[in-house]
């Protein structure tokens, strides 16, 4: 049997996801097996494995750290939410159903054999399993049925990391106050507290360490520093990306619709230091930029209406022809002629696109999931000097897009263009990760503009990656106890 180890906090962004993914690559680099696993994440940023099963993408980002590839097992329950009170619900990989979070709760009880055969599924290929809660244990409302902190924790046995957020003040109240809400038998599973994203003199915390460990009768196994440093994904519905605004010599902007998903698709760009990433939600906002990204819907149909109603739709259709313009996934679809939903998954009826490409999308209830990889085809316009590169992927989603103008109704290749020659559109995600594809479009806007760019900001995305997970593991190296973590690994059995 593995070793197994559980990261939970006092609340969401305590820095659960970047820990575990730090401890992966730690563990990895001591030479042992290691694996994440959470066994329910709330996320629209999601992924296709090899096996064309789908995974949030905080499970893809810490087995990347782990050095192995991702699987549907480490994360055995999706909710994507569709709007404020239901979520797509997929087990395992696979859809079962749009759920309300009433039907949900009531039902989540009958996956903990789903979640056990998915855990034992990755204890055959792993020495250690670092598992991932969700939210906060006190959340005393939800220990009823609990499947994800420390009704999990009891059905793995799991010794327990509690993390508190410093950096949003009230740190010891935070860990004192989960320590009390916490059942006896579930504070016994607390072997260790760690206080994450400490800015300045470590020292000032000592005498509120002292009492913490007094008080809570567990020692602090670690003050992680703010790693502003660090570039790595986030939780989506966390992430600070969204509150960025300055413009760089070459400015981006990203449609930001309320179903945004898989924005993932933009980091490879925001690791260039000559390049920003603008997450726009009004026309005012959107300006002119040098490109403009149309990313992923879990809503297609009503992001769509979204843009229409507040003059986005107008704005983009406007600076079509003088500004390139790529729509990805739901994007894409926004970009055709049409989008009919004849079985109702999302809106029903039918909604006319923004016709700035002659396509046609029509909802189905088989979601498409599934890698892919190749060259990309010969594309005109702007896009063209991307014909050619080896790109690779995943696509994930719910609907099929035919040309207007294709005798058969085919797509060919990756790229579909628009009549303006500077307009496309892909249902791959990740295209821009691999190699030079992001690069050339950078150095292609760079020389549109006549402005020269830092050769080195066009680092292959998944190099770049790994420099970030080295960079983490040296970080929490440094500053957690790994002697501690590592005895309370010896001694797991906390009954």
């Amino acid at each position: 049997m593995a070793k197994v180890i559980m990261i939970q906090g006092t609340m969401s962004g305590a820095g659960k996801s970047l820990l575990v993914a730090g401890l992966c690559r730690i563990m990895k680099r001591d030479g042992y097996r290691v694996a994440p696993f959470k066994s329910q994440n709330m996320a629209l940023n999601s992924y296709i494995t090899a096996e064309g099963l789908e995974m949030g993408r905080a499970q893809v980002m810490q087995a990347e750290a782990a050095g192995i590839a991702p699987l549907a097992c480490m994360n055995p329950i999706l909710l994507k939410p569709t709007n404020h009170t239901g979520s797509q619900v997929i087990v395992n990989g696979t859809v079962v159903g749009n759920m309300s979070a009433r039907e949900y709760f009531n039902y989540k009880k009958s996956l903990i054999p789903e979640i056990k055969k998915a855990f034992h599924k990755l204890e055959e290929i792993a020495d250690i399993i670092v598992v991932e809660g969700a939210g906060s244990p006190a959340e005393i409302n939800l220990r009823e049925n609990c499947i994800v902190n420390m009704g999990l924790a009891e059905m793995i046995d799991a010794p327990v990391l509690l993390v508190g957020d410093i950096d949003r003040g009230g740190v010891f109240a935070q860990l004192l106050g989960t320590l009390m809400l916490l059942t006896e038998g579930e504070k016994k599973r607390i072997q260790g507290l760690i206080i994450n994203k400490f800015r300045g003199d470590v020292s000032l915390l000592d005498s509120g360490i002292q009492i913490l460990e007094e008080k809570g009768g567990i020692k602090v196994a670690g003050v992680v520093p703010y790693m502003e440093e660090i570039d790595l994904e986030d939780e989506d519905s966390l992430t600070g990306r969204f509150d960025r605004k300055q413009k760089g010599k070459i400015d981006l902007a990203v449609i930001r619709y309320p179903r945004i998903s898989n924005f993932t698709d933009f980091n490879v760009f925001e690791q260039m230091s000559d390049v920003s990433v603008r997450y726009v939600t009004t026309a005012a906002e959107l300006g002119c930029p040098d490109l403009i990204f149309l990313p992923g819907s879990k809503n297609t149909m009503e992001d769509l209406s979204w843009t229409r109603q507040n003059g986005l739709e107008n704005a983009i259709k406007a600076l079509a022809g003088k500004v390139p313009i790529c729509g990805i996934c739901g994007g894409y679809q926004m970009m055709g002629m049409e989008i009919s939903d004849p079985e109702n998954m999302e809106a029903g009826g039918c909604i006319k696109g923004m016709e700035l490409l002659p396509v046609f999308t029509e909802l189905q209830n088989q979601k498409v999931r599934r890698q892919i990889q190749g060259k990309i085809n010969h594309i005109n316009g702007f896009f063209s000097v991307c014909s050619g590169l080896d790109f690779e992927g995943y696509e994930i989603h719910m609907g099929q897009s035919i040309k207007k103008d294709s005798q058969k109704g085919e797509i060919e290749g990756p790229l579909v263009a628009g009549r303006k020659k500077n307009v496309c559109g892909t249902y791959v995600h990740g295209i821009f990760d691999k190699g030079a594809i992001a690069a050339s479009l950078v150095k292609s806007l760079a020389n549109q503009k006549g402005i020269a760019i830092q050769e080195e900001s066009c680092m292959d995305y998944k190099d770049y990656k790994e420099t970030q997970y080295e960079k983490l593991a040296d970080i929490l190296s440094e500053y957690l106890n790994m002697e501690e973590i590592y005895g309370i690994l010896r001694e797991a059995h906390v009954r």
